[in-house]
C-alpha cells in the first residue's frame, strides 16, 4: 500500500514558484519602505521652499528698485558733503540718514478718521490742506526731515499710508552755537550760507569725502564767548552783541560770535536783518579805535614820538561849518600816548592835520579796511565808500565818517600785536596766513603795544576794567552811533599775552546797550556804579569777564601743543 505524500505548502498560496522564497520579515519591511518615502517627501518639500524663498530674495534683491534709482536717495550710503571738525576734533556737521514722511492718498481707508489722528499727535498740521491733498493728489509730503521723535509718533499711528522716504541729511550736533560761521545748506545738498556755502564744493569732493574739514574754531572758547555775550545782552539791555577772537600770529579764528544766532538744524528764513552776521557783514562806524590807526601813522612816518608834547589842545576846532570837540575836559598840553589813552578827539585831529591828508589816504588803502573782508563766509560787507572832501581827514581820525566791518578793525589790530606784520583771518585751521607785508614797523608796533597797554592800566585809561591779571591786556575803546538807526555802537578791541611770543585779539561789539542800573564794578579797587554808556564801561566789562575765563583754555592749549612737538622730536 502506497504512503501518502505530506503536502507542505500553503493552501492559500496561489502559486507555488516562490514557495521557497518567501522572507517571514516582509511585512515589516513593507511598513519601513512607507515610512522612508514620507521623509523623502517631506525633505523635497521642504527644499522646494527654501529654493524657491532663495529665488525670491534674489529677485528682490536685484530688482530695480526707487530707493535706488531715485536721485534725492543717490549716495544714500555714502555721505554726500564731508565732516566739519572744530581744531580739536569735535565733530560740528555730519550727514546722517533721515525721513521725509509722505501720505499716499489711496492707502487712506478712512479719511475723518486718519485726520483726527494727525491732529492729535501734530497738533499744529494743516488739516485742511491735508484733507485736499488726499482729494486731488495720489502722494504727497506730511512733512520733510522729520526727527526720529516725529517719524515714532507717525510710525504708531499704524496707517499704511504713510510712508518714510529715507534721504540724507545735513546735522548740526551744535544747534546755535557755530550759526553764524557754519551755516546751512538746502534740501538739494547745496550750501545756501556761511561756510558751507563758501566751501561748497569742496565739502562735496569725492576725493576726500572721508577727510573732514578742520576748521580753527575752538569749541569750549566759542561757548564762553556766547555765553558772555548772551549775559551782555540781558545785563545792559543790549539789542546785539558780536565777538571775535584772533590768533595774532597766524590769523586763526578761535571763535567767531554774532547775537541773536539761530538753530542751524531748523530750517528758517536766516537772511532777516537781526541774523546778520555782526563781524563780517555788518559794517559799522567805530569810533574812537581809529585814533590808534592816526598815532601809529604819526609815529611811523618820524612826526611825532609817544612822549611829543602836543601844546596848546583847544576844547573845540572848527572843520568848515561843523565844530569838533571832546566830552570831557582835558589838560591844553598832552603827550602822544595821553591823547590816545584819554581819547580825545580834538588832539588826534591835531595829530591827523600834521600827517596830511595824502599820507592817511594811502596809510587806509593799506590796511584794507575800505575793502570786502577776506575770511571763508558767504557773508562779507562793503564798507560805504566817500570822497575825501573838506573835513573828512579830521572826522575819519577820530573814526567817524568812516565805516569798516569789525572782522577788518580786529585784522588791524592783530596786525599791530603781530609787531607791525600783516595777517589774513581765515577760519581753516594750519593755513598760511603771515602775508609777509608790513602795515608798519617793528619798531612803531612795540610804541603803540606800549601805548594801547597804558589806556588798560593808566588812571586817566579809558579801559581799566580789562585788566585782567596775568594777561598784560592792552586795547581801545570806540563808541559811536549806528547810521540807520541812530543807536549806540560800543566796541573794545584788545590783545593780549599768553607769553612774550603769543597774543591774541579778541573784539567786542555791543549794539545799543544801556546803563546798567543794578551792576556794580570793581574799578580800581573801588566797588562803584557805572558813570556813562561808553564802551569803557560796558564792552570793556565784557572783554575782561571773556579775557579771564579763556587765558587758562589757551594756556593750556600751547602747553599741550609743546609737549606734543617734545615727543615728536624725542621719537624721532
Amino acid at each position: 500500500m502506497k504512503k501518502k505524500r505530506k503536502n507542505n505548502f500553503n493552501l492559500n498560496q496561489k502559486s507555488f514558484y516562490f514557495e521557497n522564497f518567501i522572507d517571514p520579515n516582509f511585512e515589516k519591511k513593507k511598513k519601513s519602505f512607507i515610512s522612508n518615502d514620507r521623509i523623502y517627501i517631506l525633505f523635497f518639500s521642504f527644499l522646494s521652499l527654501i529654493i524657491i524663498f532663495s529665488i525670491k530674495i534674489i529677485s528682490v534683491s536685484i530688482q530695480e528698485n526707487n530707493f535706488y534709482t531715485s536721485k534725492k536717495n543717490y549716495g544714500y550710503f555714502s555721505p554726500l558733503r564731508r565732516d566739519i571738525v572744530d581744531r580739536n576734533g569735535v565733530l560740528l556737521s555730519s550727514n546722517l540718514i533721515s525721513h521725509h514722511a509722505a501720505i499716499r492718498s489711496n492707502l487712506v481707508k478712512n479719511k475723518e478718521k486718519f485726520l483726527i489722528k494727525l491732529k492729535i499727535l501734530f497738533p499744529k498740521t494743516n488739516t485742511k490742506k491735508i484733507k485736499q491733498n488726499l482729494e486731488t493728489k495720489k502722494q504727497f509730503y506730511f512733512k520733510k526731515r522729520i526727527s526720529i521723535e516725529e517719524k515714532n509718533k507717525l510710525w504708531s499711528l499704524g496707517e499704511k499710508a504713510i510712508i518714510f522716504e529715507p534721504i540724507q541729511t545735513r546735522v548740526y550736533p551744535q544747534a546755535a552755537l557755530f550759526s553764524h560761521v557754519l551755516g546751512q545748506i538746502n534740501d538739494d545738498n547745496i550750501g545756501i550760507s556761511g561756510f558751507e556755502r563758501y566751501l561748497d564744493v569742496e565739502l562735496k569732493n569725492k576725493s576726500k569725502i572721508n577727510e573732514p574739514v578742520i576748521l580753527s574754531i575752538d569749541s569750549n572758547i566759542q561757548y564762553i564767548l556766547k555765553t558772555e555775550l548772551e549775559k551782555s545782552l540781558k545785563t545792559f539791555d543790549a539789542i546785539g552783541a558780536a565777538g571775535i577772537l584772533i590768533d595774532s600770529s597766524n590769523g586763526e579764528v578761535l571763535s567767531l560770535v554774532s547775537l541773536p544766532d539761530y538753530n542751524i538744524n531748523i530750517r528758517q528764513n536766516i537772511f532777516e536783518k537781526e541774523f546778520s552776521n555782526k563781524i563780517t557783514n555788518d559794517i559799522f562806524e567805530l569810533g574812537s579805535i581809529f585814533k590808534t590807526f592816526t598815532v601809529a601813522l604819526a609815529i611811523e612816518n618820524g612826526i611825532v614820538e609817544s612822549n611829543t608834547i602836543i601844546k596848546n589842545i583847544p576844547e573845540k576846532v572848527k572843520c568848515s561849518v561843523h565844530e569838533i570837540g571832546d566830552i570831557k575836559k582835558f589838560p591844553k598840553d598832552l603827550s602822544v600816548e595821553d591823547i590816545l589813552i584819554r581819547s580825545s578827539n580834538v588832539g588826534t585831529v591835531k595829530i591827523a592835520r600834521q600827517v596830511g591828508k595824502e599820507k592817511f589816504i594811502k596809510f587806509i588803502n593799506k590796511t584794507d579796511l575800505m575793502n570786502r573782508p577776506s575770511i571763508q563766509l558767504s557773508e562779507l560787507g562793503q564798507p560805504l565808500s566817500f570822497e575825501w572832501e573838506k573835513c573828512r581827514l579830521e572826522t575819519v581820525s577820530f573814526g567817524h565818517g568812516i565805516t569798516t566791518t569789525p572782522l577788518q578793525a580786529a585784522t588791524v589790530y592783530a596786525a599791530i600785536a603781530n609787531n607791525g606784520l600783516k595777517i589774513r583771518p581765515t577760519l581753516v585751521k594750519n593755513e598760511i596766513n603771515i602775508l609777509n607785508e608790513r602795515l608798519i614797523s617793528e619798531t612803531t608796533s612795540h610804541q603803540l603795544q606800549k601805548i594801547l597797554r597804558k589806556v588798560v592800566t593808566d588812571e586817566n585809561g579809558t579801559a581799566s576794567l580789562a585788566d585782567i591779571h596775568g594777561y598784560s591786556v592792552s586795547g581801545k575803546t570806540g563808541t559811536s552811533q549806528n547810521y540807520n538807526n541812530k543807536k549806540n555802537i560800543n566796541t573794545f578791541v584788545s590783545f593780549f599775552d599768553i607769553d612774550e611770543k603769543k597774543k591774541y585779539t579778541l573784539l567786542v561789539l555791543l549794539e545799543d546797550p544801556k546803563i546798567a542800573k543794578n551792576l556794580i564794578y570793581d574799578y580800581r579797587g573801588q566797588k562803584i556804579k557805572a558813570l556813562r554808556n561808553e564802551a569803557g564801561w560796558n564792552a570793556v566789562y565784557v572783554a575782561g569777564k571773556i579775557i579771564e575765563k579763556i587765558g587758562p583754555i589757551l594756556a593750556i592749549n600751547k602747553e599741550e601743543f609743546q609737549s606734543k612737538n617734545v615727543v615728536k622730536k624725542i621719537s624721532f
